[in-house]
This record gives C-alpha cells, sequence and structure tokens, in this order.
C-alpha cells in the first residue's frame, strides 16, 4: 500500500490546457486579468516539462513569475513517464526540468537537490559509506550482515531510467548500468519511500526534500549517512554530501525573451527563496 505524506494535488484556480494524457499533468497558471504596478509585460506561453519531484517548486515559480509579468502563461506537462530534454529538442517545450546536462542545450542550474538513501526505520544501519552504497546497488553486497545489520537479503529499490536522479546517482557512485535488473522500480519518490517504510530488508534512493518531508509527516523511515555526513539542505549547498544534483532548466541555445524572463525569475532573490523551501539554493558547480 503506497503511504501519502503530502497533498500531491494541484490546488484550485489551474486550468488545464492542450490535449494531456490521463496520467499527464498539462497545468496553465494565469492571471485572471489581474493588474500588478511593478508587473513586466511578457508575450506568448512558456511550456515547462519534467517527471521527477520538482513539480512543487516550479508550480511556485510559475505562480509567481505569472503575478510579476503581465500577460504570462505557463504551461506545466509533468508525468514521471515524460523525456524533458527530448521534449524540448522537439519544440513541445520550451524548458526541462532536469538534473543533467545536454550538449545539444543550455543548462541553467537553479538549486541543489540532495539523493538520500532511504531504508525502513528499524533497519539497525544507521550509516554507511559511499563505495558501501555502491556495493550494494551494484549488488556486490546483497546481505545487511556485511553492513553491520540483520543477516537478511538486501531489497534493492530503484527508479526509471528516464528518470534523472538515477542517472546521477549512478554517475555519482560510479555504477552505471550496474543496478541488477532485478531490483524493483518505482516511478515517484513517494513511491519508492512507500516501498521501503514497514519493510526492514529495502533501501532505495530518493529526492532529499522529499524524504525530509517524509520524515517530518512520521512516514516510518530513516535517512543513512554517508560518509560520516548527515544528509541536510546545508551539507548538499557546500558539497560535504555528496550524493547531490543541480536541479537545471534546459532549453535551447536560440535566445527566447520569454524563457530568458522565467530564468533570470528563478535565479533571483524572489526566485531562490521560492527554491530554498524544498531544496537548497544554488551555489555554484560541483567542488
Amino acid at each position: 500500500m503506497e503511504l501519502v505524506w503530502r497533498n500531491e494535488k494541484l490546488s484550485r484556480g489551474k486550468r488545464l490546457r492542450g490535449v494531456c494524457g490521463a496520467a499527464a499533468l498539462c497545468i496553465s497558471f494565469t492571471l485572471a486579468g489581474v493588474l500588478f504596478s511593478a508587473s513586466e509585460a511578457i508575450s506568448g506561453a512558456i511550456t515547462i516539462a519534467g517527471n521527477g519531484p520538482e513539480l512543487r517548486v516550479v508550480e511556485q515559480l510559475t505562480r509567481a513569475f505569472e503575478k510579476s509579468h503581465l500577460g504570462a502563461v505557463v504551461e506545466i506537462r509533468w508525468d514521471p513517464s515524460f523525456h524533458p530534454v527530448a521534449m524540448v529538442t522537439s519544440g513541445e517545450a520550451d524548458f526541462a526540468v532536469a538534473g543533467q546536462a545536454d550538449p545539444n542545450l543550455v543548462a541553467i542550474p537553479i538549486a541543489w537537490d540532495g539523493i538520500a538513501v532511504v531504508v525502513d526505520f528499524t533497519n539497525p544501519v544507521k550509516e554507511v559509506t559511499s563505495d558501501q552504497v555502491a556495493a550494494m546497488f551494484s549488488g556486490r553486497v546483497t546481505r545487511w550482515s556485511a553492513l553491520g545489520g540483520t543477516d537478511n537479503q538486501i531489497e534493492l529499490i530503484n527508479r526509471p531510467s528516464n528518470q534523472h536522479i538515477r542517472g546521477t546517482f549512478e554517475t555519482v557512485l560510479g555504477i552505471t548500468g550496474k543496478i541488477p535488473a532485478s531490483a524493483q522500480v518505482r516511478r515517484s519518490d513517494q513511491r519508492a519511500i512507500s516501498s521501503v517504510a514497514g519493510n526492514g530488508s529495502a533501501v532505495t534512493y530518493a529526492s532529499l526534500g522529499v524524504a525530509l518531508d517524509a520524515v517530518t509527516y512520521g512516514v516510518g523511515v530513516a535517512l543513512l549517512i554517508i560518509d560520516g555526513v548527515e544528509p541536510a539542505k546545508q551539507t548538499v549547498k557546500d558539497g560535504r554530501y555528496r550524493l547531490r544534483r543541480p536541479v537545471m532548466l534546459l532549453r535551447k541555445k536560440e535566445s527566447v525573451p520569454k524563457a530568458e524572463a522565467f530564468a533570470t525569475f528563478a535565479l533571483s532573490k524572489e526566485g531562490q527563496d521560492i527554491v530554498e523551501e524544498m531544496f537548497a539554493p544554488y551555489s555554484g558547480p560541483e567542488k
């Protein structure tokens, strides 16, 4: 059974635009004719595509952007099955929200997100090294007893190959393509974490922002300390916590004023204050 600790439904006042699949979110935020004295006129719609945990922040950025830019309309297309980078390349979207750069697109980092390694709260293993995480998820270590835990088989909960959290996780740990095919796959952070809660043998990885929410709302999971560093916004921001990924806006190389305006807003103080509600503000490249 999937545990739900935060209402993921869209708030009222948003209307659907375009043609969307039943599972996909296709959202547009409008100004409803309200005038703002400090607004800046922007013509044309902006489409943002994604498939990860950033939806809540993107929604909030969109609302604030539209309030400060008269006439702006932002459409969000979001589903775990989407390939956002391909949607930008094909012209279906202006921005892809991703965690890895693409050589054919311009990458604009706006935040850092940690990747939490999540276990059931009853698991006696509380701290591991990066090498041990890599050994678990590459299948080289298969029992918790090798890590100081019980003599149970380690059950891996993986993420889909189209989601950038998986690509970053594999790259940082040096295990690209090595996660066993027998690992279960969960499409969302919430489902991955729910699969671990109540299962003392399972382990998964998820967005730190979502994992911290789960702990706050009383979901029975724990986040492993890695290399002696606790997973937290500050340790992600300053780079001490190595398992982290940038949150990027990817766009085509041709400059489009409306897209530039949104990216500039996301990096402004107002935009970064919104980002900080879930992620660590962007502090520069990897150290």
